[in-house]
């Protein structure tokens, strides 16, 4: 589905949907429990809905129903097929868990999935008692994940450690779990951390290294609400960015762990007016300016950032952005695209991006599948001169099913 934007700003309130990084936790952690649990989520995406679709796989009973997801506890299976569809997350997290509840698991994986890195998670994985085989969209995992001393380094990605964090506490014995090197989006895994202890999950942590003891079992405690979710929140809180009037965003915890919340720090040193109170934030136009973005804690947030730094004065850098290239798309090739089919001028560096502020003028921007692509566009055609024209819109549902709607009701609105 192709989608053709007007140029100019959005103005008005939006209520943003629940957070799909604490929603995965939220509900492995439910459905790895004993009792039943029933989590408020406003708003399923694509990849929440995966993580629901595996955890019935495993034998949990996930539904949804008024804004509710409940969970109920169920059989364990022995052997599954889980259908994973395009969300690293849920992949990431329940290939060790199938292991440590030694299910003989099928992984279905869906577009660009099946491309992306799982290593060096696998091989801690077939180090300890498993064996994986990769077959064309599907991944086999046998065996019975063992108890003992992982490691894994820290700048590849936070999922694995989340994985291994989520398994652990189930396993027959102790282990520990050492992170090495420099440690990158570690707001991730203190959600999980914070998952884990909610749910009645003990452990120790000196440093990076953790002590798990094993034969633990899972309590999700209360009646958990997901949190807004701050990665989409982005988007409309950089359209605000380019707005004289504004935008608005609510449902939003600003003393929340998700690390994409620093997008508010990064909006004022870019000289956006930036005002929070309560649960909402208000974001409007300023003296836009170029700076330096570092990646490494936020890298979601960078291609809407990017259309930021290319309607504001003077140069923006982004650096340690590498591991954009392992996302839906490349996304460092993707966002140069994108931004250059608009007018900007942009240069690629093997780990970043250079941006040169200046006027966006409108033209065709090809998603390329991901959904971060498809709504940093849509925020560019609030700067540009002319119409944008989004290819292959409909990927926006992986994180934000209702985005379009949010978005063209905001086209003309008033605060």
């Amino acid at each position: 589905m192709n989608r053709l934007l007007p140029p100019g700003p959005l103005t008005g309130t939006v209520a943003i949907p629940a957070s799909k990084s604490q929603a995965h936790r939220l509900l492995i952690c439910a459905g790895l429990g004993e009792k039943p649990v029933d989590i408020s989520c406003q708003g399923i995406s694509q990849d929440i809905r995966a993580t629901m679709d595996c955890l019935t796989a495993l034998g949990a009973s996930v539904r949804e129903e008024n804004g509710m997801l409940l969970v109920r506890p169920g059989p364990r299976a022995q052997a599954a097929t889980l259908p994973c569809g395009e969300s690293g997350s849920t992949l990431r997290f329940l290939l060790p868990v199938a292991a440590a509840l030694g299910c003989s698991a099928v992984f279905r994986m869906e577009g660009r999935l099946p491309q992306r890195p799982l290593a060096p998670l696998d091989g801690q994985l077939t180090a300890h008692g498993v064996t994986l085989e990769r077959q064309g969209d599907t991944l086999l995992c046998r065996g019975q994940l063992t108890a003992g001393a992982y490691t894994l380094p820290g700048n590849v990605s936070s999922q694995y450690i989340s994985g291994l964090l989520l398994a652990l506490p189930m396993l027959d014995g102790d282990s520990t779990l050492t992170v090495t090197g420099t440690v990158e989006s570690a707001a991730y895994i203190a959600m999980t951390e914070s998952a884990l202890l909610r749910s009645g999950i003990r452990f120790t942590k000196e440093g990076w290294v953790y002590r798990i003891p094993g034969r633990q079992h899972f309590a999700l405690s209360g009646k958990p609400e997901v949190e807004g979710d701050w990665s989409n929140a982005a988007f409309f809180l950089c359209a605000g960015a380019l707005s004289t009037e504004g935008m608005t965003v609510t449902g939003l915890d600003l003393r929340s762990p998700q690390g994409d919340r620093a997008v508010l720090d990064i909006l004022r040193e870019m000289g956006a007016v930036v005002e929070a109170a309560g649960r909402g934030v208000t974001v409007r136009r300023g003296a836009l300016r170029g700076v330096t973005i570092d990646a490494g804690p936020i890298p979601d947030l960078i291609p809407v950032l990017s259309v930021v730094a290319a309607a504001a004065e003077g140069e923006t850098r982004v650096i340690h952005a590498g591991r954009l290239r392992l996302k839906e798309s490349d996304r460092l090739e993707t966002t140069a695209a994108m931004l250059r089919a608009l007018g900007a001028a942009v240069e690629v560096l093997p780990e970043g991006l250079v941006i040169r502020g200046g006027t966006l003028q409108g033209g065709t921007v090809d998603a390329c599948n991901d959904h971060r692509i498809a709504m940093a566009a849509a925020v560019a055609a609030c700067a540009c001169t002319d119409s944008v024209t989004v290819l292959g819109s409909h990927c926006v549902a992986k994180s934000y099913p209702r985005f379009w709607e949010d978005y063209d009701e905001r086209k003309g609105a008033k605060l």
